[in-house]
């Protein structure tokens, strides 16, 4: 991502009263599912094989399926809450996964896919999804020591609150959110220009250790070539890493190639490469990534992930690099996308050179016209061989689509390619106010916002706790995880967005998770909590 103008998990914290006060009816009046399964998970049946507590009067089974005709109904006329749940017997203990197709309205943590009894207290908060971005797969893992369990949907809330449920089903294993990253490129140069950070209460933090000890596990730095301000260099991200990797994080490096900020709008060849052949360029290309990550092993950095290239569906090094299918350069069709495999190639190679375990990824974004959008520069680059392991995209539901889309990526393009999935980047406003109103924030009114979560330290939080859920519960589950983009970018006279520009100011301090007077944002950092399934 470029700044440049160009819950809490799936809920299983059940209202075990509620459930306990109707267990011994549940018992007498609901068909207990066959051993390891649900009844009557897609609502074919109406509610049969299922019970209701609370106001019964809100629970129907309505035509509209997300697969079959029929789903789940929750609607709340007054003020109020419902649960329908199921008996089932597992058919051993260990980890199982609770799964069903959702949509939800109402407010956040209205809704909540639940499990509860079999000695499980995991949950897993519904995602609202009342943008118009239809279903989506959520899942709730749970380790049980016992083999009855109760599984269901709860809705509470005012008047007008809803949700619904499809396909439930019930299976061995587990979901996990493996990654759960930050990108922390921009702390050097904040704390260079007198940034400093603190804890909710005041006290002055390390902002490295206050993500480790959120249990963030990732760490993701971009790397420029030779930037005007001297940050995001080799040198500086290997400071970063070091204090990183300190606190417990993996790190992610990610190339941009480029002395400023590469994405879909620019992708700038570095000022060092200026008239080189395409041979030169790969060749430099090859060892800026070389000495970069050699740096890093030799200061004692392990590297994880590494991307080549950011957000590279424009491709890079323009214009001999460009995604596109008539060449500019020399009139030959096709040329451009040899030089782009040829890049990849290179940075992919050199990555694996240093680091043999080493994950690529190869990140693309504009993931709003779904799967259809990728498919075109991915399989260009399968034909032509580049070597990879991981997809990385960005994701920002103001602008790629609702939750459901971005599932639907994900599934589609894991499946295609063979390929695990990342969205190595996303971020939400706390606020839609400005602390540097000389640069006016990239999302700054109501219109702008997903409908569902407001611009809010709660609705950040739930933001990133539903886009972590919903890559986890990708069908397939080929989703590792998400990375937040520049949590700790605050807004620091001197430490603006533009490299060549000091008085640059920040447009997205209103996405970070330090608020106005640097101090943490608890709700958002409770996001990087390791759940017992993770």
């Amino acid at each position: 991502m470029s700044p440049a103008p160009t819950r809490r998990r799936i809920v299983a914290a059940l209202i075990a009263a509620a459930l306990a006060a109707t267990a011994a009816g549940a018992a007498a009046s609901s068909a207990t599912a066959a051993a390891g399964a649900v009844t009557n998970g897609g609502f074919e049946s109406g509610l049969s094989g299922w019970s209701v507590s609370g106001t019964t009067s809100a629970s129907t089974v309505a035509s509209g399926g997300s697969a079959g005709s029929n789903r789940l109904n929750h609607y709340l006329a007054a003020s109020g809450s419902v649960t329908t749940y199921q008996a089932v017997t597992l058919t051993g203990t260990g980890w199982w996964t609770f799964s069903a197709k959702v949509r939800s309205g109402g407010g956040l943590g209205t809704s909540r896919l639940q499990v509860t009894g079999c000695g499980t207290t995991e949950y897993r908060t519904v995602p609202d999804t009342t943008n118009g971005n239809g279903w989506v797969r959520l899942a709730v893992s749970f380790n049980a020591t016992s083999t009855t369990c109760y599984v269901s949907l709860y809705t509470s809330g005012s008047a007008g609150a809803w949700a619904h449920m499809d396909e439930a089903t019930l299976s061995t294993g587990k979901v996990s959110r493996a990654i759960r990253g930050a990108d922390l490129s921009s702390v050097l140069k904040n704390e260079a220009f007198g940034g400093r950070y603190y804890t909710s209460s005041g006290a002055q933090i390390d902002p490295f250790k206050a993500f480790g000890n959120a249990g963030a596990n990732v760490a993701r730095f971009k790397v420029w070539v030779n930037p005007a301000d001297g940050y995001n260099t080799a040198s500086k991200v290997v400071t970063a890493a070091k204090r990183a990797q300190a606190y417990g994080m993996k790190i992610m490096v990610d190339f941009h190639y480029s002395d400023t900020w590469a994405d879909p709008g620019k992708q700038y060849v570095p000022s060092a490469w200026a008239g080189q052949t395409v041979a030169q360029m790969t060749s430099s290309l090859a060892t800026h990534t070389t000495s970069t990550l050699t740096a890093l092993k030799n200061a004692g950095v392990t590297v994880d992930y590494v991307q080549v290239g950011n957000e590279i569906n424009p491709g890079m090094l323009w214009p001999y690099g460009q995604s596109y299918d008539v060449d500019t350069t020399d009139g030959v069709a096709g040329a451009q996308w040899n030089n782009l495999a040829g890049f990849l190639t290179a940075g992919s190679n050199a990555a694996k050179a240093v680091f043999p375990s080493t994950k690529v990824v190869l990140h693309l974004t504009d993931i709003g016209s779904g799967v259809s959008g990728l498919t075109w520069w991915l399989d260009a680059m399968t034909a032509r061989s580049v070597p990879y392991d991981i997809i990385g995209l960005s994701y920002y539901g103001y602008w790629h689509g609702g939750l459901g889309n971005l599932q639907t990526v994900i599934s589609g393009v894991s499946s295609t390619y063979n390929k695990d999935v990342i969205v190595v980047e996303t971020a939400y406003p706390f606020t839609l106010s400005d602390d540097t109103p000389a640069a006016t924030n990239v999302i700054d009114t109501s219109a702008e916002l997903v409908s569902g979560y407001p611009a809010s330290a709660a609705g950040q939080a739930a933001w990133v706790r539903a886009v972590q859920d919903v890559v986890a519960g990708a069908p397939g589950g080929r989703g590792l995880g998400v990375i937040y983009w520049e949590p700790a970018w605050t807004a620091v006279a001197g430490a603006g967005w533009d490299p060549a520009d000091s008085t640059s100011g920040n447009e997205w301090e209103n996405q970070a998770m330090f608020d106005f007077n640097s101090r943490q944002l608890d709700a958002s950092f409770a996001t990087f909590a390791k759940d017992s399934s993770d």
